[in-house]
C-alpha cells in the first residue's frame, strides 16, 4: 500500500531463503488447513494377524500370483521430478504428450543421461537406477506431428485455416514442437525396501519401492504400444475386440502389478477388459452410435457429445488431432479467413473462403458427402481447426468411458466371461507376449519371474445349517437350495392388494393363480387381489413417464374402497423401465405401500414364482430362512454374536455412472435387528458429494442431536432388540481401496463412535473392522479340476498380506467364468476373534440374503446395501437434476424420505 493513501507503510520484506532451505509453516496455521475430521497422526493402523485358520478340509489350489525371485541390490531408485515447458515457458498439460517427449529425450540424449534405462509413470515422475550426472537436468527436445488439436504452436498462426498458414509450414517442418525437459532431482529409495515390503514392513519406502517395480511394467507395456489403464494393458489386437454394437468395442487385455505376500514377492497377472470406441471413419461411428443409416438422419448435438476428446487422423496429412467439438455450420456454409499469398514482392491478404471451397478447390480434394454436414473442430475455442467429415477416422485404442446400454453390457459381460482352464491359458500367454526377462530395468533389479502358477494350499469350510418353517432343518448342497416343498420360518399375509399393468404382455391372471398355488405351498397367506387387473390405457402409453404414473394412480384411487396394502407391478421390459423410479417413488416415498415389480418371461416357472414370493414376502415383515444359531439358544456357529446383543452393520458409497461425474453419491448404512437375529435388516441413505468414497454423514451433529446414519441404525436396533443397545459393533466396509484403510479406522470409524457417546456418554460398546473387497485380481484354480473352487473355499496363507489379517472367501458356487473371491481385510477387533471364528461367521452371513436360494459371494449386507442403494437411485434418477444441481450446489441432492409405513422394511429386497 502507498503511504500516501492514508494506510499503514509495508513492512520491508523477510531476507531471501538460502536456495537449499524450506520454509516451516507455524503450527497454528498447519492445524487450520488440515482437513475436517482428518486426523493429524493416524491413530489406529491395520491389526496384524492373529493366527491362521484350521476349520475345513484342505484343497490344493492354483494362484494367478507368479513367483518373482529376488536378487538383494545395495542400489538405489533416484526419483526425478519432470517438467515438461514450450518455447515460451507455458506447462505443457495435454495428455500423451510425456511419453513421446521422453522416447524423444532417449534418442538424442542417451549418452548425457549416463546411458541410463529410466522408468517414466507419464506425468511428473521419472525413476533411475542410480543417479543423473546432474541434480537438475535440461533438454531441449523437438517433436514432429503431434496435432495442433493438442499441443500449442511455439510459430503463431494469424490465421485460421483448417491446417494452419503457409508460413508457419516454411518455417519449420509441419506441426513440429520445440519442448524444453527438466529434470530435478527430488528422493532416493533403497531397493532393499522391496525387502521391507515383502516382510510387511510397510514404510513411505517400500510402498514406493513397489510402485516403481509397477511403473516399470507400465512402461514396458507402452513401449509394445499398449493402451495403459492404471496397471491394465491392452493390445491393438483384433482377436482382442469383442463388438458390441453402437459402434463400440470390448477390449481384453490384462491386468498386471507386484505384490507383497506371505509367500514373497508375487506378479499378480489378470484379465482385464475395458471399453473401446471402434476405429475407422468418423462418419461410420456416428451411424453406428445413433443407429441410423444415413448422414441426414444423424442428431448432431448428441453426435457432438460422442465425439468430444476423441482423437482423429486426417486422411490427406495421414496427421493425429484431438476432436474440440463441431462447427456452427456445414461444411459449404462454414467460412474461415485465409491468408495467401498476393504477388512476388512477400505481399499477403485474407479472404473468406468455405471448408468445402478450401479443401476441393485449393487442396484439389474431392469430397462426397460432407458438404452438408458439420465440420469437425480440431482446434481450440477461439481458434478453430476445421475438417470435413469424410476426411477423418478415429485412431484406434481410445477408451470409451460413458455408461453402456443394457443391451451393450450383457453383451460385454457374455462375450468377456471365461472358464476357469480358459482364464488360466490366457494368463500363462500373457505372461509370454509380455516378455518382461528382457526388460532391462528389470534386470537391474534382480528380478525373474517363473512361468508357472504356484500350488497353494486352501481350506473348505462346511455351510451352516439353515432352519425353514415346521421346525426343518436342512444343509445347503453345493452352496445352493430348494425351498420348492418347504415352508418359510415366518410368512406374511398378502391382504388388500392389488394388481397393475403397464402394458407387459402376459397371462396376468395365470400369473396371479400360479402366485396364490406357490404361496399356499410356502405357508403365505394370499389373498385374491382387489377388484380386475389395473391396466395401463394404450392411448397413455406415449405420455410422459410421470403422467403415466399419476394417472395409474388415478385409476387406483378411483376404483378401490380403501388403499392397497401392496402393489404388484407388471412392467413392459425386464431392466431399466422408465416405469421403475417413478413408480416407486409414488408407492415408497408418497404412498407408504410396499410395491414388487417384476417383468414375467414368456414362460413363468414355479421357480420363477418361489423367487418373487421370497422377495413379497421379505418386504411384509417375513422371514424365508434362518442360520441355525440365530434362534436361542445360539450354538457354536455364532458363539460370540449370539451371546450378547451385537448389531451388524454393512457400509457402502455408490457412485454415479461413467459419465455422470455431477451425480451426486449415495452412502448407504444396513444394520441387524431384532436380536438375536441377523436375518433381518433395514437400511438407511444419504446423499454425499459426487465421486466421494469416505462416507460424510455418519455422525451429523446438530444442536440439538444427531442427523447421521449411524444414529438411525442404533436406534432401530435398540427399538427391535427389547430396549437392548448392543454390547458389540461388527461393521463391514465395502468398496475402499488398501490406501483407504487408515481413513476407514481414524475417521469414519471415530464418527461412529461420537455417535454411541451422542447416545450415552457411559456406553463402551467393542468394535469389530471389517472391508470387504471385490474389485482386485486374484483368483483360484483348482489342480484337479476344470471347475471353479468349491463354495466355502477360504485361503489365508501364500498369498495374503505378509503380517496384516486378511483372507480370501469365495463363498459362492461360481456357475459361469472364473468365480472371483471376496478378499476381507479385517482392520481393528475388539471383540476378540480367532481367524476360525471369524471366517466360518463371514461364511455363514453368505447365506442369510433373503432373496436368494444360493449363497452369495460378499456377506448379506454388501449386497443389501447395494439394492438399498439402487433403489434410492432411482429416486434421485428422475429428479430434475439440472435444477436440483444448481439449487443445492451441485452434489447434494437429497434423497427423497421414505413413507414412515416402510421406513423400518426391507423394501429394497
Amino acid at each position: 500500500m502507498d503511504p500516501s493513501d492514508g494506510g499503514p507503510e509495508e513492512l520491508p520484506p523477510p531476507p531471501p531463503l538460502p536456495p537449499d532451505v524450506v520454509p516451516i509453516k507455524a503450527e497454528e496455521d498447519v492445524a487450520e488447513e488440515l482437513p475436517p475430521n482428518k486426523p493429524t497422526k493416524p491413530k489406529r493402523l491395520p491389526m496384524a494377524r492373529p493366527g491362521l485358520g484350521k476349520r475345513g478340509h484342505t484343497i490344493q489350489l492354483l494362484a494367478n500370483h507368479y513367483k518373482v525371485s529376488l536378487k538383494g541390490s545395495e542400489e538405489f531408485f533416484y526419483h526425478y521430478h519432470v517438467n515438461l515447458k514450450y518455447e515460451d515457458d507455458q506447462p505443457v498439460v495435454e495428455k500423451g504428450i510425456g511419453r513421446k517427449v521422453q522416447d524423444k529425450l532417449v534418442q538424442m540424449y542417451h549418452s548425457d543421461l549416463a546411458n541410463k534405462d529410466f522408468a517414466y509413470d507419464g506425468e511428473k515422475s521419472l525413476f533411475t537406477i542410480g543417479a543423473l550426472p546432474q541434480v537438475h537436468n535440461e533438454f531441449t527436445v523437438v517433436l514432429e506431428d503431434i496435432g495442433s488439436g493438442n499441443c500449442r504452436s511455439s510459430g503463431g498462426n494469424s490465421g485460421n485455416s483448417p491446417e494452419g498458414s503457409d508460413t508457419k509450414r516454411v518455417r519449420r517442418p509441419y506441426q513440429s514442437k520445440i519442448i524444453k525437459v527438466e529434470l530435478s532431482f527430488a528422493a532416493k529409495i533403497p531397493m532393499a525396501a522391496i525387502a521391507q515390503a515383502i516382510r510387511g514392513e510397510e514404510s513411505e519406502n517400500s510402498l514406493e519401492a513397489i510402485r516403481v517395480l509397477d511403473i516399470i511394467l507400465r512402461q514396458h507395456s507402452a513401449k509394445q504400444g499398449c493402451l495403459l489403464v492404471r496397471q491394465s494393458f491392452f493390445h491393438n489386437n483384433p482377436k482382442s475386440f469383442i463388438d458390441l454394437g453402437g459402434g463400440l468395442l470390448g477390449c481384453q487385455g490384462f491386468h498386471s502389478s507386484f505384490r507383497g505376500a506371505q509367500s514373497g514377492l508375487s506378479l499378480n497377472i489378470d484379465v482385464s477388459t475395458t471399453m473401446l470406441v471402434k476405429p475407422g471413419p468418423v462418419i461410420d461411428f456416428l451411424l453406428a452410435n445413433q443407429m441410423v443409416r444415413r448422414p441426414d438422419e444423424i442428431n448432431w448435438p448428441k453426435a457432438k457429445r460422442a465425439l468430444k476428446s476423441l482423437k482423429i487422423k486426417t486422411t490427406h496429412t495421414n496427421s493425429e488431432f484431438k476432436i474440440f467439438g463441431l462447427s456452427e455450420k456445414n461444411c459449404n456454409e462454414q467460412t474461415f479467413p485465409l491468408r495467401r499469398r498476393n504477388g512476388d514482392n512477400g505481399d499477403t491478404d485474407t479472404v473468406e473462403i468455405t471448408v468445402y471451397d478450401y479443401f476441393v478447390q485449393n487442396r484439389g480434394i474431392e469430397l462426397r458427402y460432407s458438404g452438408n454436414l458439420p465440420c469437425i473442430n480440431a482446434g481450440r475455442p477461439k481458434r478453430p481447426t476445421y475438417f470435413p467429415v469424410e476426411l477423418c477416422t478415429l485412431v484406434p485404442l481410445q477408451r470409451y468411458t460413458k455408461a453402456l446400454s443394457t443391451p451393450q453390457r450383457s453383451s460385454l459381460v457374455e462375450k468377456s466371461r471365461q472358464k476357469p482352464h480358459q482364464r488360466m491359458s490366457t494368463l500363462g500367454k500373457a505372461l509370454k507376449r509380455s516378455d518382461y526377462d528382457s526388460d532391462p530395468m528389470l534386470k537391474a533389479c534382480g528380478i525373474s519371474i517363473a512361468r508357472n502358477l504356484p500350488q497353494i494350499e486352501g481350506r473348505i469350510l462346511s455351510p451352516p445349517k439353515l432352519k425353514a418353517g415346521d421346525g426343518e432343518e436342512f444343509v445347503p448342497q453345493k452352496g445352493r437350495w430348494n425351498l420348492a416343498r418347504k415352508k418359510l420360518i415366518q410368512t406374511c399375509s398378502v391382504t388388500r392388494w392389488a394388481v397393475v399393468n403397464f402394458s407387459a404382455r402376459c397371462d396376468v391372471l395365470g400369473l396371479v393363480q400360479g402366485l396364490k398355488r406357490i404361496a399356499s405351498g410356502l405357508g403365505i397367506k394370499m389373498e385374491d387381489p382387489l377388484d380386475d387387473v389395473f391396466e395401463e390405457s394404450p392411448s397413455s402409453r406415449r405420455d410422459p413417464v410421470s403422467k403415466r404414473v399419476d394417472k395409474m394412480v388415478a385409476q387406483l384411487e378411483s376404483k378401490l374402497p380403501e388403499e392397497p396394502k401392496f402393489l404388484l407391478c407388471l412392467l413392459p421390459v425386464k431392466k431399466n423401465s422408465e416405469i421403475y423410479g417413478p413408480w416407486k417413488r409414488k408407492c415408497l416415498v408418497e404412498w407408504g405401500i410396499l410395491t414388487q415389480c417384476l417383468a414375467p418371461p414368456p414362460r413363468v416357472n414355479d421357480q420363477y414364482l418361489i423367487n418373487v414370493l421370497l422377495k413379497i414376502n421379505a418386504k411384509l415383515d417375513g422371514l424365508n430362512t434362518l442360520l441355525q444359531g440365530e434362534q436361542p439358544p445360539a450354538p457354536a456357529v455364532l458363539p460370540i454374536v449370539g451371546k450378547v446383543p451385537t448389531i451388524i452393520l454393512g457400509m457402502d458409497v455408490s457412485h454415479g455412472q461413467p459419465g455422470q461425474s455431477d451425480r451426486p453419491s449415495i452412502a448407504a448404512v444396513v444394520n441387524s435387528r431384532e436380536w438375536p437375529l441377523i436375518s433381518k435388516y433395514r437400511a438407511t441413505v444419504h446423499t454425499q458429494s459426487p465421486k466421494l468414497e469416505m462416507m460424510s454423514s455418519l455422525f451429523k451433529p446438530r444442536r440439538q442431536g444427531d442427523d447421521g446414519l449411524i444414529r438411525e441404525s442404533l436406534i432401530d436396533f435398540y427399538t427391535s432388540s427389547g430396549n437392548r443397545k448392543p454390547e458389540q459393533i461388527i461393521i463391514f466396509r465395502d468398496g475402499v481401496s488398501e490406501s483407504q484403510f487408515t481413513q476407514v479406522i481414524n475417521i469414519e470409524l471415530e464418527q461412529i463412535i461420537e455417535a454411541c457417546k451422542l447416545l450415552d456418554e457411559t456406553w463402551q460398546p467393542k468394535f469389530t473392522v471389517i472391508v470387504a473387497q471385490k474389485n482386485h485380481h486374484t483368483r483360484f484354480f483348482q489342480t484337479q479340476s476344470p471347475d471353479n473352487v468349491p463354495p466355502g473355499t477360504v485361503v489365508d496363507k501364500q498369498v495374503c498380506h505378509p503380517k496384516n489379517f486378511d483372507f480370501y472367501m469365495c463363498a459362492h458356487a461360481g456357475m459361469i467364468g472364473t468365480s472371483r473371491p471376496t478378499h476381507y481385510h479385517v482392520l481393528h477387533d475388539e471383540i476378540g476373534f480367532t481367524a476360525d471364528e471369524l471366517q466360518e461367521f463371514v461364511h455363514s452371513l453368505s447365506y442369510v440374503y433373503q432373496r436368494s436360494t444360493t449363497a452369495i459371494s460378499v456377506f448379506a449386507w454388501a449386497c443389501s446395501c447395494s439394492d438399498y442403494v439402487c433403489a434410492s437411485g432411482t429416486f434421485v434418477k428422475f429428479e430434475d437434476m439440472s435444477d436440483a444441481s444448481s439449487s443445492q450446489g451441485g452434489g447434494h441432492i437429497p434423497v427423497p424420505e421414505l413413507h414412515k409405513n416402510v421406513r423400518t422394511s426391507m423394501f429394497f429386497c
